[in-house]
């Protein structure tokens, strides 16, 4: 895996290592106005008002939880996100990454306003990320993963299957709480549904398509 990562990449990874430093710095703050909020009313406090934005649509993606979080996102972004860049080109990339967050945050909004389970935050680059792991999986059926935990080489596109399928099912069994399984599904839908775009599969056709 080559080490000189393509641009967007490299400043993906750099902006979501500085906005979890700066969560460090102003606690809190970041996380009230920036987070994914649950739609509805806003919850009010002694000095603040909570609730959803249009723009955390996006500025969710690059808060992070814990350190944990952040290695495992960018662990992936990592692996994956440059070979990504170099098949769809910079500008594709792009549109493909934030495509990806903002329908996973979209899902998420969904399952939270029909299935409540409380007022709570959603962060991470999991939608986008998870996003890539489809593309990768499409573009690349017959590459080999191996997992740190599972040290068997698998082909991509099973890999993509059974963690999508693992998903679902924690996702519907609430098995893992406190885990927003279904942005991650969102994630994965709209990169498909992207690609499928591109490679002219939908009655609106692109102007130049997705060659693989």
């Amino acid at each position: 895996m080559p080490l000189d990562l393509p641009p967007v990449t490299r400043n993906l990874l750099i902006a979501n290592i500085a906005v979890y430093l700066l969560q460090q710095f102003m606690g809190t703050a970041l996380l009230l106005y920036f987070a994914l909020w649950p739609l509805g009313p806003d919850r009010i406090g002694d000095d603040f008002s909570v609730g959803f934005r249009p723009w955390q649509l996006i500025s969710y993606a690059f808060m992070h939880g814990d350190i944990k979080h952040l290695l495992f996102n960018m662990l992936a972004l990592f692996m994956f996100g440059g070979t990504i860049e170099r098949t769809f080109g910079g500008r594709d990339y792009t549109i493909y990454y934030f495509v990806c967050l903002i329908v996973a945050a979209l899902a998420q909004l969904l399952v939270m306003y029909w299935f409540p389970t409380g007022f709570y935050p959603t962060v991470g680059a999991s939608g986008a990320i998870f996003g890539l792991l489809l593309a990768f999986g499409l573009m690349y059926p017959h590459e080999k993963i191996m997992l740190f935990l599972l040290p068997i080489p698998m082909p991509a596109w099973l890999f993509v299957t059974g963690y999508a399928a693992i998903e679902l099912f924690f996702g519907v069994t609430g098995t893992q709480s406190g885990v927003a399984h279904f942005a991650h599904l969102g994630g994965m839908v709209g990169g498909y549904l992207l690609i499928q775009y591109w490679r002219g599969k939908f009655p609106i056709k692109p102007k130049r398509r997705l060659m693989r």
